[in-house]
């Protein structure tokens, strides 16, 4: 059988850049059977040759489970979870710099008298804080390997012109691996006994858990008495500048700060993006140009220009936008000032009826949804979970920013007040609009529905940190995978079936207009306008809203692709934003801007909800809610800006 190998630590211990280094690509990813925890399993070879198989758990504080991500640990460990046996060897990931904290899994762990080896990792930012560890006497007093590692190399330089000297890389994986294949050789031989024993230990510690504060106590003891023999300078290294945390987390200049980050940002967004934005448009409108150049025209022709060029064409151009959002986000969280705005922000979400653990579920929203609600699961109250959920697609996702700025771009001036740009104030306001609208529906929710009692947050602070390059350009280029991945696959896909419903049926002889008015699209599109001509929306905007229900961008790519066949022979798809300026009222584009504030999420996003919730009452309770939301504020919009425009 193949030997099994769990990795066990602490949230943020790097536990998973270290199951990257031990697997490379040998990797799958899964979800444990009956939840929605992930599984993360790879293979890593043994110096003898052997395979073994490791398992990255979820990150865990304690033994003793409060959310589903410690249950699913604490049922690994202990061998509970049906249809999976308990791994061989334990391997626990330990934060180097933040010893105190991590070694009282550690010692958990080690009462169960496993085959155990520690990973002492992030070596390297210790030594830079002048922290003395002595591996030697932190192994002794354990009873148990301990192995210097550095599964995040920041000098790549230096580990490559290693690599090539054939000498070992310092990040300690060779030494990871060999004492990992000595306690397979201890577990393999071990005697019944000994299992014996595991599983007395492990029914004594449930017995135990009344008495978990004493158990703290205990444990907490046996730290300090580690910490003094192994780190006796433990105490006098400073983990936190608190200099600069009384600003950062201060209750009123913390908000000014946290506002103008944010504010910033959004500058950001249309200050730079500019340059790049214009070279894909200048590409988009030469490839389309090229094509008509070198085909004769017909169907094919108006395929590739007017379904897929046009659609696909204007959703990418705002890719740029998108990455500096990305890179914003990226960079803060590499610096350890997130966690530090959750507890800012956490006297606020719960006035509201938010726990205080909601603030990095709704702050994965920003990026999408998806990842917002399942981040969830660390929220251990149900109500304040289901609460969460439902309010997690208010948050503006970056799946509204390709038509928020598609809409700024046309309708609001380019004008600079100051070095203020006017653009980014509306996009800024936007954002914030979305949440405003989170915590009214929190609020409500709170009074009427759920009911719960309010939580404080209790999130452990990372140290202030330079952001890793190598870390951003990873997570940049993810985002431009998953990004290219969409407009090559679900947005790609939509405008095919967008141009076939666009352009059949052909219209009738002598007919007087666009063709694309008598195609099924535009019969869909009347339809559909019946019901949103009193918010705005001419027949153009509702075939786009139908597969923006697929993905929010694509209602971008549905724009260009419809005003790409009904354009007349002057007009390209290149210039959707000018077009579109031009067709639409003022109040017409400020009431679609209102709506994608709260229009229905994307199906995946409630398919989520469905997995989550094991129920369709929430996802359509969901649909229905952003559903009246969204018209309602559209339909308010609408008339308040064309009364002030016509007055």
């Amino acid at each position: 059988m193949t030997p099994s190998i769990a990795l066990v630590g602490n949230p943020n211990c790097g536990k998973t850049a270290l199951f990257n280094l031990l697997t490379g690509a040998r990797q799958k990813v899964a979800n444990y059977a009956g939840v929605t925890v992930e599984r993360k399993e790879g293979r890593m070879v043994l110096p003898d040759g052997r395979t073994a198989s490791v398992v990255d758990l979820p990150g865990s504080y304690s033994l003793t489970p409060s959310t589903a991500d410690e249950a699913v640990t604490h049922d690994v460990v202990m061998g509970l979870r049906a249809g999976e046996a308990q791994p061989d060897i334990i391997i626990s990931v330990v934060d180097a710099t933040n010893l105190r904290m991590n070694l009282r899994l550690v010692l958990q762990l080690r009462a169960l008298g496993r085959p155990m080896v520690m990973a002492l990792n992030m070596m390297d930012v210790a030594r830079a804080r002048g922290l003395r560890i002595d591996v030697q006497k932190l192994s002794q007093e354990l009873g148990m390997p301990v192995i210097e590692t550095v599964a995040i190399n920041n000098n790549s330089w230096t580990q490559w012109l290693g690599h090539l000297l054939g000498k070992e890389s310092s990040n300690g994986r060779e030494a990871l691996v060999a004492a990992a294949q000595q306690a397979l050789t201890f577990a393999t031989n071990a005697t019944s006994v000994n299992a014996k024993n595991t599983t007395t230990t492990a029914s004594t510690l449930a017995e135990t858990a009344p008495t978990a504060m004493r158990e703290l106590t205990a444990l907490q003891t046996q730290v300090k008495h580690i910490l003094a023999v192994a780190v006796p300078n433990a105490s006098q290294v400073k983990r936190f500048n608190h200099r600069i945390d009384a600003v950062v987390m201060h209750p009123v200049w913390g908000l000014v700060l946290l506002a103008a980050l944010l504010f910033l940002i959004f500058q950001a967004v249309f200050a730079w993006a500019n340059v790049p934005m214009d070279a894909i448009k200048e590409a988009m409108a030469f490839v389309g140009e090229w094509v008509k150049a070198h085909m004769q025209e017909g169907l094919l022709r108006s395929l590739l220009v007017d379904g897929i060029i046009a659609g696909v064409g204007s959703v990418a151009v705002f890719l740029p936008q998108i990455l500096i959002l990305f890179f914003f986000i990226l960079a803060l969280e590499e610096s350890g000032y997130l966690p530090r705005a959750a507890f800012l922000l956490d006297n606020l979400m719960g006035k509201v009826g938010l726990s205080g653990r909601a603030f990095i579920p709704l702050l994965s929203s920003f990026a999408c949804a998806i990842p917002g609600i399942m981040a969830t699961r660390t929220i251990p109250n149900w109500r304040d979970r289901l609460a969460t959920i439902m309010i997690a697609p208010l948050m503006t996702c970056s799946a509204r920013l390709p038509l928020y700025a598609l809409l700024i771009g046309a309708f609001v001036p380019e004008r600079h007040i100051g070095w203020v740009n006017q653009q980014g104030i509306t996009l800024f306001a936007l954002y914030v609009a979305g949440i405003v609208s989170a915590m009214a529906v929190a609020w409500t929710q709170k009074r009427i529905w759920t009911k719960s009692n309010y939580q404080p947050l209790m999130l452990e602070l990372p140290p202030y940190r330079l952001p890793n390059l190598r870390n951003l350009a990873l997570g940049l280029w993810q985002r431009v995978t998953i990004f290219l991945n969409r407009v090559g696959t679900i947005i790609f896909a939509l405008m095919v079936v967008l141009w076939f419903l666009a352009t059949f049926p052909s219209p009738p002889l002598g007919a007087t207009g666009a063709a694309i008015q008598y195609s099924f699209a535009g019969m869909i599109g009347k339809a559909l306008e019946v019901i949103f001509l009193p918010i705005g929306f001419n027949w153009q905007i509702s075939i786009a809203l139908v597969p923006g229900m697929a993905a929010r961008e694509v209602a971008v790519g549905a724009l260009g692709t419809v005003y790409a066949l009904s354009a007349s022979a002057e007009e390209t798809a290149s210039a959707l934003s000018p077009l579109i300026a031009q067709s639409w009222s003022v109040a017409t584009a400020y009431s679609l801007l209102a709506w994608y504030v709260f229009a229905p999420q994307c199906l995946s996003t409630l398919a989520v909800v469905r997995r989550e919730t094991n129920s369709w009452r929430y996802p359509l309770l969901m649909a229905g809610y952003l559903f009246t939301l969204a018209y309602v504020a559209s339909f308010i919009t609408y008339r308040v800006t064309l009364w002030l425009t016509q007055g």
